[in-house]
This record gives C-alpha cells, structure tokens and sequence, in this order.
C-alpha cells in the first residue's frame, strides 16, 4: 500500500478483525501495551478497541514525553523565566503542563515571563542570534525522535560562538522505561508490546530484544495509521498463541533493524546518560535519560544557572502516574472529564496532544465504562 487512504480502508479493518476474531483463543485473555501517544490517539480516534473481541485488552503505557516529565522538570523551567529572566522557549504542549504553586509555564508568561512557543529549536538558536544579549533557553523534551534535533542546535551554536543560547536537557529513553514497566508487579500482565513507530524509525529495532529474549514479550512495532495497529495486534497475537516472542516489524516502510545510524552518531557526540532521572508515574530510572557532555558544557542550562533538581509530588486527585503505568484507565480516574478536562487541565496526561486522557476525551472515550478495573498483579 502507497497512500494514506489506504491504511484507513474501512472494508480492510473489517477484514482484520475478523482475522483477529478468528485467531483468539475464547479462554485466553491479550493484554498489549501500546507505548507511543500516536498509538493511543489513533486507538482512540478510529475506535479500534470497538473492534477487537472483549479478551483483548489495549493498555496505554508512559509514550507521552510531555506526561512523562515530572513536576520539578518543568518548575526547573518557571524558575528560570520568572527569576532569572531568561527568553524560555519550548513546544507548546509543554506550557500548559501544571507545576507547583498552581503554576504552568502559560502562566509564568501571564505575570511577564518571557515564555515563546517554538515549532523547532532552531527557532530558539534564530531567537538567540537576534538577541545577542538575551539569555535563550530551550527546554528541551521528548524521546529519542526528538533528541537529534537538539543536538543539530548544540552543535550550531557552538560553531556559531553563541553565548547566550543554551538548553534544558529533558530527553528520555523508550527501552529504559519499557524495562522499569516490565520490572515492575505490573510487567507480568502484559502478554506483548505495540512498539513505537517513530523512536523506532531512529533508534531501530535491535533495542527493543532484550524484552523478548528476557522479559519473555513480544514486540511488535507499528506505524501510525489504524491498519497498522490492526495488523500489529493480529502479529502480537499469533506470536502469543504460539508461544513465541520475538520482535517483529510491522512498519517496515520506515523502520529497520539498525535504525537511523547518522542521528545515532549525532546524538551519541553531543549527549551521554544521565546516572538516574525521574520520570512521572515511573520514578526514578537509573541511566533513562541524556545530559550534554563535557564538551558542550558551556550550553547546559542546569550548569549556567546552578539549577537544583527537587522531586515534587503529583496533585494528589490526579491518577496520571497509574495511567502511564498502564494501572489505570483515564475514566478511572475520579476527576477526569468533571474537574479535569483539556480546557482544564489538572494532570499532564489530560494537557499534552499525546497524552492518553487527552486522546479518550478528544474522541468521546469518556463515555466508556469505567467500572471495569484492570486486573491486579498476584
């Protein structure tokens, strides 16, 4: 298949959830996870979870970058704005996300911060050299798709001289959190993964064996459009039923075994692991995350203005961190669509175009019944 409408072909959906149908064993229950936030907005937008046989259980799990990042990260960013008087610059999704003090970054720019929406970071390396003497920060976020363009700006600016540009290293890593869910009670009720689609493209496939060979699960990594994750979770089951667990690619348009080797290399000189970060929901992962090396310390925004990292704990209504780890469904959740809702939002999960509240509110999953909880490890 060649073009989008393709992938969206109502008579072939049909025709795999009946191969779907066909293939599940009435006594056994699928419980897959799908990692990436494009994953769950197309379940969510397409109604897929309507077309699969009650046994088969999709449970989303902590792909959202900006619900993965903890209150303190983004409190890190506020200081800066507000005390330091910085030009912060971020994505969009990151300035609504609530901090402490009833705070968000929107709101920092409401009492004069100087907060700008970016679509890139080389609109913030452009912020910087226009104003040579303003201090630019890019608070950086996101997976490892979006790692490599933030190295491209690092880079620049240090070809460029720039002494006014530097960012906020929030850059997580897909196979460390994959490895904390399986660690953890609730890993032993997954059956297999729905692998991301664009992490995958930069990264490959080749990471995601370990969860096969040693957790026991199989991967199947998917692309975005809705026959995609159709024809994953068909793969996913079949791999179950014959008690197989491999990693197979269902986005071979995109994604290869060794992934994009020039970002790897670009990455790998500009950034090196963290010793431990805090992820939202997952808490603290040893080596899940990038900071800049010594080479480009000089960019490092926690470095220029001796930035502390202090761990603040979730708005105590808000289930955000269950849902990432796949504990919890949003209506599970006792606020969600009443006192918290895209228009007002309480948790990250309900902010960010990804999240996984954000997507079964969007598309009128609210509607779903909540009463039927996920079963518990044990």
């Amino acid at each position: 298949m060649k073009y989008i409408t393709e992938f969206r072909d109502g008579e072939l959906a049909r025709s795999l959830a009946a191969a779907i149908a066909r293939e599940v064993e009435p006594t056994h229950e699928y419980r897959l996870m799908e990692f990436c936030g494009g994953h769950t907005h197309a379940i969510s937008r397409y109604g897929l979870s309507d077309l699969l046989p009650a046994n088969v259980r999709l449970i989303h799990g902590p792909g959202c970058p900006v619900c993965v990042l903890p209150i303190g990260r983004v409190d890190h960013a506020i200081k800066l704005a507000l005390q330091h008087e910085v030009t912060l610059c971020t994505y969009g999704d990151c300035l609504r996300v609530p901090a402490s003090e009833g705070l968000s970054l929107l709101k920092a720019r409401a009492r004069g911060a100087d907060v700008r929406m970016v679509y890139s970071t080389l609109d913030a390396l452009k912020l910087a050299q226009a104003n040579p003497n303003q201090q630019v920060v890019f608070f950086a976020i996101g997976f490892e798709t979006t790692t490599p363009p933030s190295a491209v700006a690092i880079k620049q600016a240090q070809a460029l001289g720039l002494k006014n540009f530097s960012v906020i290293c929030n850059h997580v890593l897909t196979p460390a959190a994959m490895h904390a869910i399986l660690a953890g009670d609730g890993g032993k009720l997954l059956h297999g993964f729905v692998g991301p689609a664009h992490v995958s493209t930069v990264i490959g496939s080749a990471p995601y064996e370990p969860f096969a060979r040693d957790y026991g699960k199989p991967v199947v990594i998917a692309g975005f459009e809705p026959l995609d994750v159709m024809q994953a979770i068909l793969m996913l089951i079949r791999q179950i039923n014959a008690g197989r667990a491999e990693v197979e690619n269902e986005f071979t348009r995109a994604v290869t075994a060794e992934g994009n080797r020039k970002a790897q290399a670009l990455v790998a000189d500009v950034f090196e692991l963290r010793d431990a970060f805090e992820w939202r929901g997952l808490g603290v992962i040893p080596h899940s995350a990038l900071k800049l090396r010594e080479a480009y310390a000089e960019f490092d925004a926690e470095r220029r203005f001796g930035l502390e990292y202090r761990s603040v704990p979730d708005h105590q209504a808000c289930e955000c961190g269950a849902i990432l780890r796949g504990e919890k469904r949003p209506q599970q959740c006792r606020i969600f669509g009443t006192a918290c809702t895209p228009d007002n939002p309480v948790g990250a999960c309900m902010v960010s175009s990804e999240g996984a509240c954000a997507a079964h509110y969007t598309y009128g999953r609210f509607r779903e019944h909540s009463d039927s909880p996920l079963p518990q490890a044990g």
